[in-house]
């Protein structure tokens, strides 16, 4: 558990990375930050010590403490994205899509490829003593089979807790789930047939194209880039493709990281419901924003019941828990009998001990430490990535928030290719070609900022700019 001077000295962090307080700032007195922040001289003097110990902030003799000039941000290009014609496409790559899937699973890989945090960023401590609590003061009927609606507590927890973060959900209407993939799925059976178009952006999530292919669903792709996807193409599709669903992600969008505008977002809504076109929104990774507001959902600007939300604590907490949610909005009440049939039962244990974690605001506390490590974790691998592949023309994202890391090299460069080259050597990555079909992105590959940059990463990292090096040398020679 953090100690005071170290949440405080997190958020001061935050700030500077985000250019809130800029270099060669003066920053108040130590009396002075004591007195705005209600803690003892003490406290206040160990928070600036560790942002001096971090290169963060100096002192100048007889003048006070002033934010250091960072070192220059990578200034790498973003990646840039095709144009292309949106119609209705079967998902192709499924035998590569579930390649890269059970590879994600293999631990003896070092993981650049599966977007997941490192264990030592997830409250054991805390996690261990919600759960306990939980058992402790559970009830006889917690032992038996539950509602697979998911535990009141739990729902309870849920709606309070994004109250708190601006929008309004009601308990009634949310549903646990294994997961987000789990809740997706339950949906788009609900909404849609097989044979059915969903709109997706491309690049999109690997893992929701191969979701529809299993399911038998059609895509109709509209283009995206890191500041967003098109909203015109999506209206015009909307209109005209005869496709009642689509799949979107507004906050951190993976693998691109963009957030939509608040604009954007009730534009969409707008959108859904002057076309009777649902929208499930997958906002698996809003709550590891870099800033320490969370941005509104989709489902904020929802007033007709055309947006469908779904996430998990799977990104911000862990995967291992294997616990999400769907909020059924009152259009689709009639489905409540149905979706209790499909819905497989989640472990009782485990909605509870997140239910005291969110009530105890351990929870809410692990989101404010994460975020600024984050953001300091990301910016780091990509100046890392900047010094590997130099000499290499490459693209970066800058995302806004998550952790994964879209990677575009050289044309001449078959991503596929460094795929299995990586596999060889034990690393895990994942090539462009799965994230959108008629091979748009062979020359992309995404990456996972979600462990620390140790030196086993480091070397996986410099190894493949040397393979892209060298094939770069090759197709000169040829």
């Amino acid at each position: 558990m953090a100690f005071q001077y170290q949440l405080l000295a997190q958020q001061i962090a935050q700030k500077i990375y985000c250019g809130e307080l800029h270099a060669e700032q003066r920053l108040s007195s130590l009396r002075q930050f004591a007195e705005q922040q209600k803690i003892s001289l003490n406290t206040a003097k160990s928070c600036y010590e560790l942002l001096e110990a971090q290169g963060l902030i100096y002192v100048r003799n007889k003048a006070g403490y002033f934010v250091q000039t960072q070192q220059a941000k990578a200034q790498t290009a973003v990646p840039l994205h095709p144009d292309f014609k949106s119609r209705p496409r079967e998902v192709s790559n499924l035998e590569l899509q579930i390649q890269i899937h059970e590879a994600s699973a293999n631990n003896r890989l070092i993981h650049l490829g599966s977007i997941q945090l490192s264990p030592n960023f997830i409250p054991v401590e805390a996690l261990r003593r919600s759960i306990q609590r939980a058992l402790k003061h559970c009830r006889p009927e917690d032992f038996l089979y539950n509602n697979r609606q998911g535990h009141p507590q739990l729902r309870e927890a849920l709606s309070a807790h994004w109250a708190e973060d601006g929008f309004f959900i009601a308990q009634d209407d949310i549903y646990i789930s294994n997961g987000c993939m789990p809740a997706l799925s339950v949906m788009l059976q609900s909404v849609s047939n097989e044979g059915d178009s969903i709109i997706v952006p491309t690049p999109n999530y690997n893992g929701q194209l191969q979701l529809l292919a299993l399911l038998k669903r059609k895509i109709i792709e509209i283009p995206a880039n890191t500041d967003g996807f098109d909203l015109e193409r999506l209206e015009q599709v909307m209109q005209n493709s005869g496709a009642k669903v689509c799949l979107l992600t507004a906050n951190f969008q993976n693998p691109l990281g963009f957030c939509l505008s608040n604009a954007d977002k009730e534009k969409i809504a707008q959108l859904a419901e002057k076309y009777q076109c649902y929208v499930i929104e997958d906002d698996i990774y809003a709550e590891c924003s870099f800033s320490q507001k969370r941005p509104l959902p989709i489902k904020y600007w929802d007033q007709a019941g055309y947006v469908i939300y779904c996430g998990s604590v799977s990104k911000s907490l862990s995967p291992s828990y294997r616990l999400g949610w769907f909020c059924l909005p009152q259009r689709l009440k009639h489905l409540h009998a149905n979706l209790i049939l499909q819905n497989d039962s989640v472990n009782t244990p485990l909605q509870l001990g997140l239910a005291d974690l969110i009530f105890s605001r351990a929870y809410r506390q692990h989101l404010s430490e994460l975020r600024p490590k984050l953001m300091a974790q990301v910016e780091a691998y990509r100046q890392f990535i900047s010094l590997a592949f130099q000499g290499v023309e490459i693209r970066l994202n800058q995302p806004q928030g998550s952790y994964a890391l879209w990677l575009q090299l050289p044309e001449q460069i078959d991503s596929l290719a460094m795929y299995y080259f990586a596999q060889q050597h034990s690393i895990n990555i994942v090539p462009g070609q799965v994230f959108g079909e008629d091979s748009r992105y062979n020359n992309c590959i995404r990456l996972n900022a979600g462990h620390e940059l140790s030196t086993e990463i480091q070397d996986a990292i410099r190894l493949l700019g040397e393979w892209v090096r060298g094939q770069l040398s090759e197709h000169k020679v040829a």
